[in-house]
């Protein structure tokens, strides 16, 4: 079954039940790419060619028996599984400026100080490699080896093949993963990118959300065009969405004049935002709007659009002093309360921008999360039963109470999906109509 976290998280690959997509490779040559870079013998191949290659000559660097020991010591420290030893020593000169900039705060004598004579003072872990790192040429050596060093298409090539056991395990790990083709970029792995343009699934979903919305809207269109009654249960539908986002949401925000100007830009919102919400009760396909860069995103339009069309209209200089309302103040009081004013203003205009992108993302996520409990406190539940050594009829009550919570919940989600899209539709068009009104 697929992870309710995964609705809720960015990945590049979607996730399914495993019997709709079995993975059956027979060697490391059929493997993807990202999925070989994670392996440990890869790592381990990769790393011995970069030490040979390069680190064997740096000065003071330490013999590779001992650097390979501390790599796979390094390796099983939290959060470091699956990293390369590029990317060990790349972390430990981060650690190493960090220190240093801390060093520097705690005595403000020390600011003489260099980085490097602050590395010959206190060696911290790998200051060889943060000493050769200043060298502009050794950086850019470093990266053409580093890059040359993990070459895939080399390693699969070699005759030494993966044992039976390994690759029945990976095909076991990638049942029910649909990973995404990445043609303009690579994967450090499922979760993260490492260079270029990656595309996620969440990418994928608004890419098609936005085809079935320009189809949609097309037609609908075509039909207007026409200038005949509304016939049909699609057109009376997304006619009275239109209708009441004119009447009700950019006619009271923007005023008869401005609505139809922004109407369509509040509509595709309205639209786009209510469609990727309910995307994330289909099974397998996940929220977008559950993630930061969806929404702030879709709050940077709203952003850009009152600054630009505010500015068109006031002018640039007319756009900041329309932040500050009329007062009568003396010439004194003016010069410094007025600035002090426009100041805030700008700083809540950015606040509210990012509160919008926030307040979205909170509500769709937390959903997902109170599902994802209702569904740990069901498998909590039949665990303690039996180790309790409780009947087994009582599982079954405890999956009725889950299923029946779960459902319900769902369909609070559902009322939660075209709330949240009307609120941030309503407040882009009250954002956009006080940057292009006078206050």
């Amino acid at each position: 079954m697929a992870s309710s976290v995964l609705h809720i998280k960015d990945a590049y690959y979607f996730d399914v039940p495993k019997f709709l997509w079995t993975s059956h490779r027979q060697s490391k040559r059929d493997f993807p790419d990202v999925w070989i870079r994670l392996d440990p013998d890869f790592q381990l191949w990769e790393a011995r060619r970069l030490y040979d290659g390069f680190l064997k000559g740096v000065d003071e660097a330490p013999a590779w028996p001992e650097l390979r020991k501390a790599y796979l010591r390094w390796k099983q420290e939290p959060g470091n599984f699956g990293k390369p030893l590029d990317v060990m020593l790349e972390e430990h000169l981060e650690q190493a400026k960090a220190a240093y900039q801390g060093w520097l705060a705690a005595d403000p004598a020390r600011a003489g100080v260099s980085f490097v004579e602050f590395l010959n003072r206190t060696q911290p872990a790998y200051s060889w490699f943060s000493l050769q790192m200043q060298d502009r040429d050794f950086t850019i050596a470093w990266k053409l080896a580093r890059h040359s060093a993990g070459d895939v298409e080399q390693y699969k090539q070699l005759p030494q093949e993966w044992s039976a056991e390994k690759i029945e395990a990976y095909n076991q790990r990638l049942h029910g993963k649909i990973l995404i083709p990445q043609p303009f970029g690579e994967l450090r792995n499922l979760y993260e990118p490492e260079s270029g343009f990656c595309i996620s699934k969440f990418m994928v979903v608004e890419f098609g959300v936005a085809l079935v919305l320009l189809f949609v809207f097309w037609r609908l269109g075509k039909k207007i065009a026409t200038g005949g009654p509304p016939r049909g249960r699609w057109w009376n539908l997304l006619e009275a969405f239109l209708i009441y986002l004119r009447d009700d949401v950019a006619k009271p925000a923007m005023g008869e004049h401005d609505a139809p100007r922004f109407l369509p830009l509040i509509w595709t919102t309205f639209m786009f935002v209510l469609v990727c919400n309910l995307c994330g009760l289909l099974p397998w396909v996940g929220t977008p709007t559950g993630s930061f860069g969806v929404t702030s995103g879709l709050a940077a339009v709203t952003f850009a659009t009152g600054i630009v069309c505010g500015m068109r209209r006031f002018g640039p200089l007319g756009y900041f002093t329309n932040q500050v309302p009329h007062m009568e103040l003396p010439l004194v009081m003016a010069v410094f309360i007025k600035p002090m004013i426009l100041a805030i203003e700008v700083l809540g205009t950015c606040i509210r921008h990012a509160v919008l992108a926030i307040r979205l993302l909170a509500n769709m996520v937390a959903g997902h999360l109170v599902l994802l409990g209702i569904m740990g406190l069901a498998f909590g539940a039949t665990a303690a039963l039996a180790f309790a050594g409780k009947p087994e009829w009582q599982w079954w009550m405890t999956a009725g109470i889950a299923v029946v919570s779960s459902t319900l919940f769902s369909l609070l989600e559902l009322l939660v999906a075209f709330i949240q899209a009307y609120i941030f539709a309503f407040l882009s068009a009250l954002f956009i109509g006080a940057a292009i009104h006078h206050h």
